[in-house]
């Protein structure tokens, strides 16, 4: 244990003991606290492709273009409903129900899925007004249909 010493005014040394067991205790909690957050943490993440932290070397060669790079495939989610843009062809697939397209997008991702077997990127935008779980279900609709290279464009839908 810690010792503290204090003279009192008779000249004598008063031996006060500090407890340290409490400050133990309240740290051996929060490191295990700390310990299990950073496991679930881990485990709540979508890998969606492309790897944000990923350090390139120069010793790596340049990746080549994956192929019909030139078509892009964007899903934009806006307040009437999904507006699916492959290359320069646009398909609007509204509300049904008041409620989004879920189906009609991934049945037209697999009809471009078919067309362009090769192709793993998509990029989703959405309108500010748009909750956000939407985008999560436009993200999860174009992880069904194939593609895992997801990106989220800023700015909303033009």
């Amino acid at each position: 244990m810690a010792h503290i010493d204090s003279g009192d005014s008779s000249g004598r040394k008063k031996n006060i003991e500090l407890n340290l067991v409490p400050f133990i205790d309240l740290m051996s909690v929060l490191i295990t606290f700390l310990l299990i957050t950073a496991v679930w943490t881990q485990v709540s993440m979508i890998q969606i492709g492309s790897s944000l932290y990923g350090k390139k070397s120069d010793t790596q060669p340049n990746p080549t273009p994956p192929p019909n790079a030139d078509v892009v495939l964007k899903v934009d989610v806006k307040e009437g409903g999904y507006v699916l843009t492959v290359g320069r062809q646009v398909i609007s697939l509204p509300m049904v129900n008041e409620q989004f397209d879920d189906a009609g997008l991934v049945a037209q991702l697999q009809r471009v899925k078919q067309l362009y077997p090769e192709k793993v990127d998509a990029v989703v935008s959405v309108a500010d007004a748009i909750p956000y779980e939407q985008l999560i279900k436009a993200m999860d609709n174009c992880l069904s249909a194939g593609f895992s290279a997801i990106s989220v464009a800023t700015g909303g839908p033009q």
